[in-house]
Parts: C-alpha cells; structure tokens; sequence
C-alpha cells in the first residue's frame, strides 16, 4: 500500500512492526500532525477560540487524529465544534453551521468526499471568509488558505522499496509498516488576500510552497 489511513484500525495489519498478514507499505496515521495544524491556524489567527472540525466518523484513522486535535485544543485553550461529513450533500450544510456558529476557522480531516470536492469546498470556505486549515496541498492549490501534511510524493517514492524487496523474495508480513517522515506546508495568498487574513512573516518563511 502506497499509502493508509489507519492500516491497523481498518483491519490491513495485525501491527505496524509486524504485519502478519500479505499487506503492507506505508501509513499516513499521524495523530499529532492535528496539534501542529492548531497551532499554525493559533499563529495566523492570535485570537482563535472556536473552530469548526469536519471530518468522517467512518473512517477510523479520523477518531483517533480527533482525540489528540482534542488534547492540543486543550492546551491551547481553543473549543472545537466537530461536524460529520459522510457525503456531497453534507459539505454546504456544515460549512453553513461552521459560519453561523461564529467559529474562528475551520479545520479539515482526512475524507473521501472532502477530498472528491476540493474546489466546492475551498470556494465554500471563502464566501464565508473562513480560514481553512486542510490535509492535503491539493485543497491549497485548489484555492484553499493552507494545508500541512504528509508529503504523499514522498511517500510513493518509498513504496517502490517495498516493491523491490518483496520481488527479491521478503515476506509482507515481516516487513514493518513505515510512518510518514516528510510533510510539506503551503499557502495561498490569493486566498488569504480574498478573505481578508495576513499571513504572518515567521510562518510564511517556514512555507514549503506559497502560492502568490
């Protein structure tokens, strides 16, 4: 697998250190990534108290990402208003909530149907003028505010490996599955321009890609 959510919670693998099983490869459960994604939309935003938390509750790898977003939300001493997006229909609706809630931001999880209507979901994030924290540079580019995660490029990249071992005879079940090692942020100016939002220097300096 070139990449999974959560290969454990989904049933792929007995554990990351030893498979068990004909599958594996590399896995982007990376829980603290959502302490980090909090604390760059806190430097963006000094005045962050709410923010609006969408995501799957069908996807294992989300609960557990919520839980420790829910710890650093504590420490930060931010509230999250979390909302269920299970399909197309969902996404206005929560975004109309997310606004009408008077949330700060809005913070994305990793989600099929997110993902599938990236451009519906970043002009939503938009009209509302509601600074977006996002997954995948792909929303970014699709004119959202900012994303930080995995760098998913690198992860192919590091599939190939699995590839060449397994072919030169190595069992699946005894190769451990691997965690993300790489991330990438990027941001949108024209999007932060378009919702009235500064991004501060220090943050853009630790940018990975600015899209201007």
């Amino acid at each position: 697998m070139g990449f999974d959510t959560d290969p454990v919670g989904n049933g792929l693998v007995a554990s990351l250190a030893r498979p068990g099983s004909n599958v594996t490869g590399l896995s982007v459960l990376s829980p603290e990534l959502g302490g980090k994604r909090l604390e760059l939309l806190k430097e963006i935003i000094p005045k962050l108290s709410r923010i609006a938390v969408v995501g799957s509750s069908t996807l294992p790898g989300n609960a557990q990402t919520f839980r420790e977003t829910e710890l650093a939300a504590e420490a930060l001493r931010v509230t999250l208003l979390y909302d269920d997006v299970l399909s197309p229909k969902d996404i206005e609706a929560a975004f109309q909530r997310a606004f009408k809630g008077r949330t700060d931001a809005v913070l994305a999880l990793g989600n099929s149907v997110l993902n599938a209507y990236r451009a519906k979901v970043a002009d939503l994030a938009v009209k509302n003028r509601l600074p977006a924290m996002y997954y995948a540079a792909e929303f970014v580019e699709d004119g959202g505010l900012i994303s930080y995660g995995v760098d998913f490029p690198d992860l192919f990249r590091r599939a190939a490996t699995y590839v060449d071992k397994i072919l030169k005879g190595a069992k699946p079940a005894e190769l451990p599955v691997e965690q993300p090692t790489k991330f990438e942020l990027v941001i949108n100016l024209k999007t932060a321009k378009q919702i009235g939002l500064t991004i501060p220097p220090n943050v853009l300096a630790r940018a990975d890609k600015v899209i201007r």
